[in-house]
């Protein structure tokens, strides 16, 4: 069968599991990886195989940039320590861990002859890196707590570059390269230091020309060249790829977006991106499964669960090390996220493709293949299966239903009233007769006040909801004042000095909010938060959006690109977002 040929099946496959795995409520990567496994044993699909250059060139620099665009660099700074803290000393300890643990038991079951600590070493670092698609899936379809998500994510993005670099450095050894203590630093910083600087480079260098483009099709192809390129250039400069991709993301995504799109184009920028992963996940995942072997994986079925339980022990140890840690701090991880964490910990495609990467002579490769490979598909269908029943036993998730008409009746109200609001910017700029817009607003009226009504009675209902919508209240007004500190500064009212002892106070009290409970907020991200209306009218634009208050980046100025009246929060109403808050 042509590749064309099977690239079009792999994707009718993907649309029939995605389907299907929404009817049954499961994980849709979990599906895609069990649809992969079934396809294999009956030899279906003549799919190419999962190479590195296939992963490298084609499937990580999009995923990659893909999640870190979505990112928001305020949630991110605000948990910076425990994200770096989890994807770089922890990752570290937990390779050593892994190995530590793995080594005797290996040797003590007779696994093969002679498995070496430098055997598990190269192991443990190809495991090391965690793919959160999974659980940050689930996350949002049951509403767990916002920043939980965003510590997987942001975890999962940093430790893909760590354990890529280590992964590299720990086989150079094994292979008969002599490394010091002090060179492997170096090196290390080096690799990641230049890739930090190559997709800062790249980012910085698109946002300005997204600056001063306005079309949609022209801004989505530049977002691809800062996808792709910063990862190949730096691959070319033989420095860390991943982590010259992230930066790009990031930096596209929190300031380009903010600074240089128009709503119209952040809509198509952001649906470009959010298609290119599910198409990207859709093929990996069940590529995935197409190269397992089910048969070499029960010949090796107790090396897989010793390797499993290694990995998990060391997981769970590093993850009690680093909550204790941060037990005191703003950045405190509480135990059930904790377990969330050490559970929600799957691994995926990259650490398939490392091993595959091992040189064909390597001693015990096939037995790490089959161990990798084992882990891999157990973290997946066994840790993917059973995340929403840990969620729920531990309280990190309401009931579906509650929540699920809590959102409909809220996201009604504010598709609503983004639509009034829309109306009344184009009766201020003339746009329509009044007697064209006077039907629309009253229509709009009455939706708003049923909605509102809807709500009502759902609140009289579910005491809880008033705790919530009240925490929801504080949030959006620090927000408010952010965006106005943000404002003051851009206008030189403030005096940086002022700035930052305000700014400061504000993300205090923020942090202290997002911490003092675990719950989820019930609010999506997609509302937009109120602002002073001497600003609005100053500017001339719709009411700011709540990505406007984040003040992750000066707003941009819609109203004078020419973009529609509504902003893009208010455009895209009650829709389901990618990350609730």
């Amino acid at each position: 069968m042509h590749t064309e040929v099977v690239f079009v099946a792999l994707f009718g496959v993907a649309a029939a599991v995605a389907l299907m795995a929404r009817r049954l409520r499961m994980p849709y990567t979990v599906a895609l990886v069990a649809a992969g496994l079934l396809l294999g044993h009956y030899k279906t699909i003549g799919a190419p195989h999962l190479t590195k250059s296939l992963l490298y060139a084609i499937f990580l620099p999009g995923l990659l940039f893909e999640a870190a665009y979505h990112l928001e660099f305020d949630d991110f700074w605000r948990n910076k320590v425990a994200i770096h803290a989890l994807a770089i000393p922890g990752l570290l300890a937990a390779i050593g861990l892994t190995a530590v643990i793995l080594t005797p038991v290996a040797n003590a079951l007779h696994f093969v002859q002679d498995f070496e600590l430098m055997d598990a070493a190269i192991f443990a670092s190809l495991i090391a890196a965690t793919d959160p698609i999974a659980v940050v899936g689930l996350f949002k379809t049951m509403g767990a707590p916002r920043r939980l998500s965003v510590l997987v994510e942001g975890e999962s993005l940093l430790n893909d570059g760590t354990a890529v670099v280590v992964f590299a450095m720990v086989l150079s050894v094994a292979t008969g390269t002599s490394l010091t203590v002090s060179s492997a630093l170096l090196e290390f910083a080096r690799v990641a230091g230049l890739g930090l600087f190559v997709g800062a480079l790249s980012g910085y260098g698109i946002s300005k020309i997204i600056q001063r483009v306005d079309d949609p099709m022209i801004e989505i192809t530049l977002t691809s060249i800062a996808a792709y390129g910063s990862f190949l250039v730096a691959e070319e400069l033989h420095v860390s790829g991943v982590i010259a991709t992230v930066v790009a993301g990031m930096l596209c995504g929190n300031y380009a977006a903010r600074t240089g799109m128009s709503p119209t184009t952040r809509i198509a920028v952001e649906s470009f991106w959010e298609y290119v992963a599910f198409a990207l996940n859709s093929i990996v995942f069940l590529l995935v499964g197409l190269e397992v072997h089910i048969d070499s994986l029960l010949a090796s079925w107790k090396a897989i669960i010793v390797a499993w339980l290694a990995v998990m022990v060391a997981r769970a140890v590093v993850m009690g090390i680093v909550g204790a840690a941060l037990s005191r701090t703003r950045e405190r991880v509480p135990p059930r996220w904790a377990a969330v964490l050490t559970w929600g910990g799957l691994r995926g495609a990259l650490s398939m493709v490392l091993v595959l990467s091992l040189p064909q002579d390597f001693e015990h490769r096939e037995l790490l293949v089959n161990m990798t490979f084992g882990v891999v598909l157990i973290s997946i269908l066994v840790q993917g299966v059973t995340m929403s029943p840990l969620l729920t036993r531990l309280g990190l998730v309401e009931k579906r239903h509650d929540r699920h008409e809590y959102e409909t009746r809220k996201g009604a109200l504010l598709a609503a009233n983004a639509a009034l609001a829309a109306i009344e910017q184009l009766s201020r700029e003339h746009f329509a007769p009044e007697d064209v817009l006077d039907p629309l607003r009253k229509e709009y009226e009455d939706r708003v006040a049923q909605a509102d009504a809807n709500l009502h009675d759902l609140r009289l209902n579910h005491g809880q909801l008033h705790e919530e919508e009240l925490e929801a209240a504080k949030r959006r007004l620090l927000l408010v004042e952010k965006d106005e500190l943000l404002r003051s500064r851009r206008q030189g009212v403030l005096t940086e000095e002022a700035f930052e002892r305000l700014i400061g106070d504000v993300d205090a009290r923020l942090h202290g909010l997002e911490m003092s409970s675990d719950a989820p907020a019930p609010q999506s991200r997609n509302e937009p938060a109120p602002a002073p209306a001497s600003d609005d009218a100053t500017r001339g634009s719709a009411p700011a959006s709540d990505d406007a208050a984040r003040g992750s980046a000066p707003p941009s100025d819609d109203a004078t690109r020419g973009s529609a009246p509504a902003t893009d929060d208010a455009a895209r109403g009650s829709a389901p977002d990618r990350q609730s808050e």
